[in-house]
Parts: C-alpha cells; structure tokens; sequence
C-alpha cells in the first residue's frame, strides 16, 4: 500500500506544479487553491508512505514522479519544447524511478 500511496502522492505533485503555472503568480484565485490543495494532499501521501518505504527511496521516486511529469505536462499542455534530449533524459529518470522500486 506504501507505493500506492507514494505514486500517487507524486501525481498529486505534478498536478500541484500544473495548478501553480495555470494560478499566473498565483493571481488566479481557482487554480490557487487547487494548487494547494494538490500539495496538501501530496505530502500527506508521501508521508503516509514514508512510514514504510526509506526516506531516501520515497523522495527520491516521488521528486522523480513530480520531475518527469512536470516536464511531459509542460510538452502536452503548455507548448514547451519536446525535442528527442528531453524525451530521453525524462525516460532516465523514468528507468532510475523504477529502479528504486524494484531494488528497495
């Protein structure tokens, strides 16, 4: 249950990044609080999940999960570049991601 929780919990992180660009500075009321929100519920599954899973495994997948899916976000929604440098180094981090899990 503790990886559920971290996965998750790295989901909720990219949405959290997501919210805060949509927020403009957070001058947008809406995507503001969903921001928080999203970061709320993100480090209250983290910690959840770093009851049983090491700290250093557990930050390190779920910084991961926010990372790459910060940058695939950013190439869907919001235009950013999606040049095959990009794409390969989101898949490092991807194969480092699992990894962690499948030697933890």
């Amino acid at each position: 249950m503790a990886w559920l929780y971290l996965i998750t919990a790295g989901l909720f992180e990219v949405l959290l990044v997501t919210f805060m660009k949509l927020s403009d500075g957070y001058k947008k009321i809406l995507p503001t609080i969903l921001a928080f929100v999203s970061g709320g519920i993100s480090f209250y599954l983290l910690s959840l999940a770093l009851i049983s899973i090491p700290i250093s495994t557990g930050y390190s997948v779920w910084t991961g999960i926010g990372s790459a899916g910060a940058v695939i976000a950013g190439m869907l929604f919001f235009n950013e570049t999606k040049d095959l440098k990009r794409i390969f180094f989101i898949g490092c981090i991807i194969v480092s991601v699992i990894g962690l899990k499948a030697f933890s």
